[in-house]
């Protein structure tokens, strides 16, 4: 249940120094200069506030309504750019598991079920196999939610290397145990002959390089592979093991728990977000997809034992900051007495007052200019994707085993993902992915079950085609 963060706010202004003409932020036109030159006594007689660190207020509010003009533009740009960017992943994804649902009956076939959906939904009554569905979900939303305050809590202590131990056993089994159960199964399927010695090598590069790619570093669309690939792994592994009204049940609750955790003021997931914001640190690659590289570089050196165990001092590295500090003192940088004599002369004496340094800060910042395009990007947790497939993937497997349920429900996630971005870029902070897309999926999955569906087969019953 990780949450959207495309800073879509940080991109739009890290852009805005290149979309302004020169004339706005140097002024070389002659003409203007000398306006600018005769008529500068008289402003700072009639009004000395006027002039913010040697620039009138006038340019900030003409600069300003630029800000606001370019802001709409990359807006519109950027936001199209993400809906590609998770548009792909996310249809790869339930196609995945999708193709896996409808050749591999292994995971359609009823093999029991999950520890956390203990009650059974082979019962004599309808009312019964309600309850029981009901316990059900009322477990697996009770262990979803124990965990992510778990998680919250062991980050909010800087328990990292308990985290990373968590997620690399997580992966382990994904990568290594489930991946050698599906291609078992895949190869059973089409019957294809194996011997064990293969299979081992092939997994055992698999997971190798997985575990390099998700939790170290490894090539962007290598590492997005492979996080698409575990998703659906465990899409499927849901998809198998869990009944289906508990199913339906889960996905509706999740969805509701989303939008709590991530909104409200006390969220596990939201304090998870600004935790990580306070700390500029970026969130565990395991959890996240994003659509640019997230290496753990910076979590590393912010870790207070990895900072107790380095050397206390380093003779030569203070040496040369010395020198660096030195040369910086001395080096007036091309701005020698002359020139501010000169500057003096043309627009008198500057001073720093509140006024102007109220001013100088209220100007844009050119900072984010050179932010490494990798650094840019859209954010979407890996439970969004699991939730997606498993609701697809269980249209496929529980519907009358018709296309059109599926397809239904493929449309309405892409859609509610579409409108998430939308809100995304108006109210540009973290959003929970799940509700709308799920919403829209259960919505359109009963109703073309249950209405589209028999309305097809009598169509076709009847020999008429629209």
């Amino acid at each position: 249940m990780a949450e959207l963060s495309a800073h879509i706010s940080q991109i739009q202004h890290g852009q805005l120094t290149e979309s302004f003409p020169d004339n706005h932020l140097t002024n070389t036109n002659d003409n203007t200069e000398r306006r600018r030159h005769e008529s500068n006594d008289r402003r700072r007689n009639a009004n000395p506030d006027s002039e913010a660190n040697g620039q009138p207020q006038s340019r900030t509010v003409q600069m300003v309504d630029h800000d606001d003009d370019d802001e709409e533009e990359l807006t519109l740009k950027y936001g199209a750019k993400h809906v590609i960017m998770l548009f792909v992943p996310v249809t790869l994804c339930m196609v995945v598991v999708v193709a896996t649902i409808k050749s591999v009956s292994f995971y359609t076939r009823n093999d029991g079920q999950l520890i956390y959906t203990p009650f059974s939904e082979d019962t004599e009554t309808v009312g019964q196999r309600a309850l029981n569905s009901i316990l059900n979900a009322a477990i697996m939303i009770s262990v979803i939610i124990f965990m992510t305050i778990l998680l919250v809590v062991l980050y909010k202590y800087r328990c990292y290397k308990v985290i990373h131990g968590w997620l690399i056993v997580s992966s382990l089994f994904l990568l290594f145990f489930f991946s050698f159960i599906y291609l078992g199964e895949v190869f059973k399927t089409y019957n294809v002959a194996m011997d064990y010695i293969t299979v081992a090598l092939m997994i055992w590069n698999f997971g190798v390089v997985g575990m390099i790619c998700i939790h170290w570093k490894g090539p962007l669309r290598l590492q997005q592979a492979y996080l698409i690939m575990i998703s659906a792994l465990m899409a499927l592994v849901f998809i198998k093991y869990l009944p289906e009204w508990t199913a339906w049940l889960i996905l509706a609750v999740i969805s509701v728990y989303d939008l709590i955790a991530v909104l409200c003021p006390k969220g596990p997931l939201r304090m998870l977000v600004e935790t990580a914001q306070e700390r500029n640190e970026t969130l565990f690659p395991a959890l996240i997809y994003s659509s640019t590289m997230i290496w753990l570089v910076n979590m590393a050196e912010q870790d207070p034992e990895s900072q107790k165990r380095a050397p206390k001092s380093s003779t030569y590295d203070k040496q040369a900051k010395q020198n660096q500090n030195q040369n910086a003192e001395t080096d007036d940088g091309g701005f020698s007495q002359e020139w501010e004599q000169q500057r003096d002369n043309r627009i008198g004496p500057l001073a720093s007052t509140a006024e102007t340094r109220a001013a100088v800060q209220a100007l844009p910042s050119h900072s984010l200019a050179s932010e490494d395009p990798e650094e840019r990007g859209v954010k979407l947790g890996l439970g969004d994707f699991i939730f997606y497939s498993v609701l697809v993937g269980k249209a496929s497997a529980t519907a009358s085993g018709d296309w059109n349920t599926t397809l239904a429900c493929f449309v309405a996630i892409l859609i509610g993902l579409c409108l998430t971005l939308l809100l995304l870029a108006i109210f540009k902070k973290a959003l929970p992915a799940l509700p709308i897309s799920i919403t829209f999926g259960l919505v359109f999955y009963f109703a073309t079950d249950n209405l589209v569906q028999p309305f097809m087969d009598q169509l076709a019953f009847h020999q008429f085609y629209i």
